[in-house]
């Protein structure tokens, strides 16, 4: 049997450590985009140059949108052409782990559509072992339905995820808490998972962490807030918050939370949206998040100047995103920087 990454020596990195670059993949489920596909394309296009700005983007294009992509993104994004249901990476995409060597290995988690409710979703599937072949570099297959944006790491042992989404039943209906917090340590190298209680009220995904919050830097979360009672987020928000103040992390270390606001934009034409400030991407010297054209961008921005004072923060409206049900975060997925562990049997 093949051992696992941390027995490896494999860890999931902080996604604020050195990238070799980005994938995202390009929209091509029209009905995802509820008559906004045109916008939503538009938006990714965005987002595409804004971090190429920083590091390298791969996008991957199902065979039959590539020309589209490619003249959208421009000339210096690298078009890659694969059979795609769909345009959330970060969600069917490989998540890569590190060891202490600098080799970069893919892991497979089962992907089934969000718990089912978005087919198809078999060619999204294939995707992490497509990548993991074009690199060279091995892929560990884990035993447990998981989608990227369920999760995140400090890259110091602790992982911080959502009741909501990773212990309900059309996952993983077969494993307990603990057998799903083995199957994390064993597959991402970390040591201690942290539980908020939900993600954004009435998720369509169940309420990935990364809706509601995100680790800035060790022991130090940036958290979806509300003060108005009114919002049906305010519960779920003060729980979480609470929990946080209760939790060490794997080194024994206090949470610090720094409260981050909830928009205000939660529709578009009719259409509800997953409209999430703490879903922004770490890229190598900046940070693109998203923004809906309200006041609380300006303090978004400012909250995260004066947290990484070294670093560019780029804002990037995402409503046109929001409105396929994810921001900034869901449609990226981090290269960390390495050489790619062989694909050959340890």
């Amino acid at each position: 049997m093949q051992r696992t990454p941390a027995i490896s020596g494999f860890q999931m990195p902080a996604e604020w450590a050195p990238h070799a670059g980005c994938y995202i993949s390009w929209p091509v489920k029209e009905e995802t985009w509820f008559g906004f596909i045109g916008e939503a394309r538009r938006a990714y296009s965005e987002v595409i140059k804004a971090i190429h700005r920083f590091e390298p983007v791969t996008v991957l294009s199902d065979p039959s949108t590539a020309r589209g992509a490619r003249a959208a993104v421009g000339p210096g994004p690298e078009i890659v052409e694969m059979p795609l249901d769909d345009a959330w990476i970060r969600d069917n995409g490989p998540i890569f782990v590190r060891n202490e060597e600098g080799e970069v290995a893919a892991v497979r988690f089962g992907f089934n559509g969000w718990g089912g409710r978005f087919p198809p979703y078999e060619k999204d599937a294939q995707v992490p072992l497509s990548l993991a072949r074009m690199l060279g570099m091995k892929c560990y297959e884990a035993p447990m339905v998981l989608e990227g944006g369920s999760i995140c790491v400090d890259g110091e042992g602790t992982l911080l995820t959502t009741e909501s989404c990773l212990l309900s039943k059309n996952r993983n209906p077969q494993l307990s808490k603990e057998g799903i917090e083995e199957v994390l340590r064993s597959y991402l190298g970390v040591k201690k998972v942290l539980w908020l209680k939900t993600g954004i009220h009435k998720s369509m995904i169940d309420g990935h962490v990364d809706g509601v919050a995100a680790f800035a830097r060790s022991s130090t979360v940036i958290l979806a807030h509300t003060d108005d009672e009114t919002n049906p987020n305010y519960l779920g928000m003060k729980e979480n918050k609470e929990r946080l103040s209760t939790y060490t992390d794997a080194k024994g270390r206090p949470i610090e939370v720094i409260d981050f606001p909830m928009p205000d934009h939660t529709e578009l034409a009719g259409n509800r949206i997953a409209a999430c400030y703490p879903n922004f991407y770490f890229t190598n010297g900046g940070i693109v998040v998203p923004i809906f054209g309200e006041e609380k961008d300006k303090a978004v921005i400012e909250i995260l100047e004066s947290l990484f004072p070294s670093t560019e923060v780029v804002g990037v409206r995402s409503e046109h995103i929001a409105i396929g049900g994810g921001d900034v975060h869901c449609i990226t997925q981090q290269i960390p920087d390495g050489t790619p562990a062989p694909s050959n049997p340890d």
